[in-house]
């Protein structure tokens, strides 16, 4: 991964925060926000909008969890844990969230680079999935539609399924319409004039 990163930070400890400024532009990236606790680091990632967050997971006021609760919950973004503790507590909590990597302090840079990479592989991989499931979801609806269109046009016109899908995808074609539109138009048609 070539690509440089604009990366926000969150550490209630201003030394981690300084080792992120000093090592992260060293590998490439963009240190874009960085902030002492939770609530800052939501804050910030609004208008910064950073392609990866890396965040403690104590700190005070708002802790690093719930703080990766609440930028998922606005835009998808991967993020990176950093701890000192390995509370079975935290890591129960910390599995429940959108955490792409997991890192225990002292961290060095050659812990984070491995890290960035795999939790920015791991969120692409996952936007993927997402976007596939979301146009097989599409299709199948896009499908349903199709198919009752057809049955009112084989049902008003006599036709067999063929010719009343070939009657179909003609109209799409003259009307330069994509053939669920045209689907969508015929069904409102059968509605309306409550030919059901």
């Amino acid at each position: 991964m070539n690509r440089t990163l604009r990366i926000a930070v969150a550490d209630d400890e201003p030394r981690m925060l300084q080792f992120y400024r000093e090592v992260l532009p060293m590998m490439g990236h963009e240190v874009v926000c960085t902030a002492l606790n939770g609530a800052e680091l939501i804050e910030q990632c609004r208008s910064a909008r950073p392609d990866l967050v890396i965040s403690d997971i104590k700190m005070p006021d708002m802790d690093g969890i719930d703080a990766s609760k609440q930028l998922a919950a606005q835009e998808a973004v991967p993020i990176i844990m950093v701890t000192a503790h390995d509370d079975p507590e935290l890591l129960e909590r910390a599995g429940a969230t959108p955490v792409l990597a997991y890192l225990v302090k002292p961290i060095k840079r050659q812990d984070l680079q491995p890290a960035i990479v795999i939790a920015m592989r791991r969120f692409e991989e996952l936007q993927t999935l997402q976007k596939d499931a979301t146009d097989l979801r599409q299709a199948l609806q896009d499908r349903k539609i199709i198919e009752r269109a057809k049955g009112v046009l084989m049902k008003r016109t006599g036709r067999d399924e063929a010719s009343a899908f070939q009657s179909m995808q003609k109209l799409a074609r003259d009307k330069n319409r994509k053939l669920v539109q045209v689907a969508e138009m015929i069904l409102t048609a059968e509605e309306a004039f409550g030919l059901e």
